[in-house]
């Protein structure tokens, strides 16, 4: 059934669209999840269309305890009129076994977080002076505060770098240290909070020596511990917010001029986001609907900021896998001149392999057919089986047998399609003897059937195996 929808478009005048929708998905899930480490984690983008159809999926496929949190993307700005707009999708979360989950996720790299390291270092270099330091960061930070979630409070800098004031000097929930903080410029005792300082005085000294208090305007306001950009560790929220535009402001800077199939691909960064929660530095990263490539680039961009290791698999079926999806990897690897972005300018470094998937090699389709499978279907399923690697059938000599070279094996069939030919045919001395020098290594020769020793296979360098038996039963039904 399944079969008989490929291809073919689905609209909202499809009245069986959502069942549509849950069969293709059902199979994929299952497979999906078939793929997860025991401390895997997946993460399903939706939006309303078929968001409470996905959850309920999911529930079915991953378990409902396997829960582990959705995240509210607004990624845009509806001023259309209409009841209610809609701003955003879905990014639903489970694991494979969520006890195996570590009981809070942290992430010290994040995007916008590295970008105001770097900023930070620019501006100290070309700020000797404190007051101007914080005059051009504060301009540039009114300009772009907007991006900057969720950083969007770090409105100050020093020496230290960008940081903002936060109120966890402040004891929470019970009376806590008494004692004078004196301000800088007015030398009167600072406000004290509701219940007292967190502190003990000696935490405090230390905290005053090493700079990391920030003062108001005068002793009323109270004071704030300095948290630095470099130090912050944030928390997965369930609510992000990244304009969309980003996504397409990015494919067009890797493509700049050239028209892209996809209108509004997700952004790089928003990947990265989640990513840095819980890709540790060896990951391996699979995106089964890999559109414009952006994991392959969020994972890269991961690499490239705490030295990881981490590999990435993308699956894409649309005739723009390799103009779209795997030419932007590409390019970031090898980096793109034009590009705003310095470290795309530069490139990502690394590398991929992009392979096209040939049609399915599954012996029980192959002997369902009217006729037995020709001799090079058969070689093909047979040297990918054997080997693992790639079949190449300009290589097949039909008069020697010979099929292909692995890196282990030269190998061999002895195959006609015919019942008369799979009774009468053997691995006999001549036969070996007759075999292609080929490269010298071991002789992987698959046939009905063998009529020689040990002795003989080894003199020979011949692994023998014989035809699976499916074959036979086939040839009887089809002679």
């Amino acid at each position: 059934m399944i079969q008989e929808w490929l291809g073919k478009v689905v609209d909202r005048e499809d009245l069986t669209r959502h069942d549509k929708w849950l069969c293709m998905m059902m199979p994929r899930l299952k497979l999906l999840r078939e793929f997860l480490t025991d401390d895997g984690v997946i993460f399903v983008s939706v939006d309303d269309n078929e968001m409470h159809r996905a959850r309920v999926l999911m529930d079915e496929v991953f378990e409902e305890q396997n829960f582990v949190g959705e995240i509210i993307w607004r990624n845009v700005t509806d001023n259309n009129p209409t009841q209610i707009s809609t701003e955003h999708e879905y990014l639903l979360c489970y694991a494979l076994r969520k006890e195996s989950q570590p009981q809070a996720w942290k992430a010290d790299g994040l995007p916008v977080k590295e970008r105001l390291i770097k900023l930070g270092e620019e501006f100290i270099k070309k700020y000797p002076k404190q007051r101007a330091l914080q005059e051009a960061y504060t301009s540039w930070f009114s300009e772009n505060k907007a991006v900057l979630w969720p950083f969007d409070r770090y409105k100050y800098i020093d020496a230290g770098g960008i940081y903002t004031g936060s109120q966890s000097v402040h004891n929470p929930g019970k009376e806590g240290y008494r004692y004078d903080v004196i301000h800088p410029r007015t030398k009167k005792p600072c406000q004290q909070p509701l219940m007292g300082y967190r502190f003990p005085p000696e935490t405090m000294d230390e905290l005053l020596k090493g700079d990391r208090i920030l003062f108001g305007e005068d002793e009323t306001k109270i004071i704030e511990l300095k948290l630095y950009v470099k130090d912050y560790k944030s928390k997965l929220s369930s609510v992000y917010e990244l304009d969309t535009r980003v996504g397409a402001n990015e494919l067009r800077n890797i493509f700049a001029g050239e028209k892209v199939p996809i209108r509004y691909p997700k952004p790089s960064e928003y990947i990265q986001e989640f990513l840095s929660f819980v890709a540790g530095p060896d990951a391996l990263v699979l995106d089964a609907f890999a559109g414009s490539g952006a994991t392959a680039q969020a994972v890269m961009a991961l690499n490239q900021a705490d030295g990881g290791t981490r590999k990435f698999v993308l699956i894409e079926s649309q005739d723009y896998a390799d103009g779209l999806t795997a030419e932007r990897v590409r390019r970031i690897i090898k980096g793109v001149p034009k590009a705003k972005d310095a470290a795309l300018q530069k490139g990502l470094g690394g590398s991929f392999s992009y392979v096209e998937v040939g049609h399915p090699m599954q012996l029980e389709t192959m002997l369902k057919a009217e006729k037995l499978p020709s001799f090079d279907d058969l070689a093909g399923y047979i040297f990918y089986t054997a080997t693992g690697e790639d079949f190449d059938a300009v290589r097949v000599n039909h008069k020697t047998g010979f099929i292909g070279e692995s890196a282990q094996y030269d190998v061999y069939l002895l195959y006609e399609p015919n019942l008369e030919y799979l009774k009468n045919t053997a691995l006999t001395l001549d036969i070996a003897k007759s075999l292609s020098k080929g490269s010298g290594k071991t002789r992987l020769v698959f046939a009905p059937t063998k009529y020689l020793d040990s002795i003989h296979l080894d003199q020979y360098r011949i692994e023998f195996c014989q035809l699976p038996f499916e074959i036979y039963k086939a040839a009887k039904r089809n002679p």
